[in-house]
């Protein structure tokens, strides 16, 4: 059966068109070769700043969600630690019954990089619905931590500011912060969810058909599609000032992943927090007595699940 699966998954993957349309923003971009554009690697030394953020739901029940959030950026000049930030926070959400309608509201604890009213919001919100039910109270979490990572970005003085994901607002007041960031701000994303018409990967089919060594294939606005290092294997979708481009060539040969910049690996995990960490904050706040009533919120299941994670 498997044999099976990979003969007709084969078929289907390779057969293709050779002429297609990449599908960007409901639009369909026809595929040109003149849309390529070589990236000549420049050594001359300029600040770069990476910013990325890491987050741990603590607790969470029906009405209420605790999370720590760790925002982190690292300028680098050339290959060359500089200087760094680090801002960390506890963010509390509860629910609250306004307007007829039932919103979450949010207070934050510690480094206050976004403000509080920014994350007041209907659990109806399209931005944070998934599909037709309202949407999980742990889902303010990823907002408040995209919102957080901006406004850091905005603080760094830096020649470029370069951003894990994108730079397309998502979230409800996201535009607020994004209107912070310089124009020197870009943003890099690991992943990439664009199709062609005939179904086709854009990432696959431009590595076919692109240059040899460092590209950016244009799309649309300030988007690109680029190849950061001749080697590498991956494509990813760069949005923002392309002058940054020649700078992170020298960023990206980290063996590690190869073609993505060493900045965002480093800031990655600097700001993720591990499991470790995130047992270590439960148990500090569930085993203290005065939370034993704040405990008995959370549903036996969850409970036990956070027990058995701690034993």
């Amino acid at each position: 059966m498997l044999e099976e699966i990979s003969k007709y998954l084969r078929k289907n993957i390779s057969n293709f068109p050779q002429e297609d349309k990449i599908i960007f923003n409901n639009q369909l971009i026809e595929i040109n070769k003149n849309n390529f554009q070589p990236i000549e690697e420049r050594r001359e030394v300029k600040r770069i700043a990476f910013v990325d953020g890491g987050q741990a739901e603590i607790i969470s029940a029906g009405n209420f969600c605790l999370s720590f959030m760790r925002i982190f950026g690292q300028v680098f000049l050339g290959e060359k630690r500089a200087e760094s930030y680090k801002k960390e926070f506890y963010l509390l959400t509860t629910a609250k019954y306004l307007e007829n309608d039932l919103w979450y509201e949010s207070k934050i604890f510690g480094d206050k990089l976004i403000e509080e009213k920014d994350l007041l919001i209907s659990s109806n919100d399209s931005s944070i619905r998934t599909g037709l039910e309202r949407a999980p109270i742990s889902r303010i979490s990823s907002m408040a931590r995209r919102l957080a990572e901006l406004s850091l970005a905005a603080e760094i003085k830096a020649d470029f500011i370069v951003l894990d994901g994108t730079l397309e607002p998502t979230f409800s007041k996201e535009e607020k912060y994004l209107a912070k960031l310089n124009e020197n701000t870009s943003a890099l994303a690991k992943s990439c969810s664009l199709f062609t018409v005939s179904g086709n990967s854009p990432i696959i089919l431009l590595n076919k058909i692109g240059l040899e060594g460092c590209w950016g294939y244009f799309l649309e606005g300030k988007t690109h599609l680029v190849k950061l290092n001749d080697k590498a294997k991956h494509v990813f979708r760069f949005e923002g000032n392309p002058k940054i481009l020649p700078y992170l060539i020298q960023n990206s040969k980290d063996a590690l992943f190869l073609g993505y910049p060493y900045g965002l690996i480093f800031a990655d995990k600097m700001a993720r927090v591990s499991n470790e960490e995130k047992k270590s904050l439960q148990i500090n706040f569930l085993f203290r007595k005065e939370n034993k009533e704040i405990v008995e919120y959370l549903t036996t299941s969850n409970a036990h699940e956070i027990l058995d994670r701690m034993g």
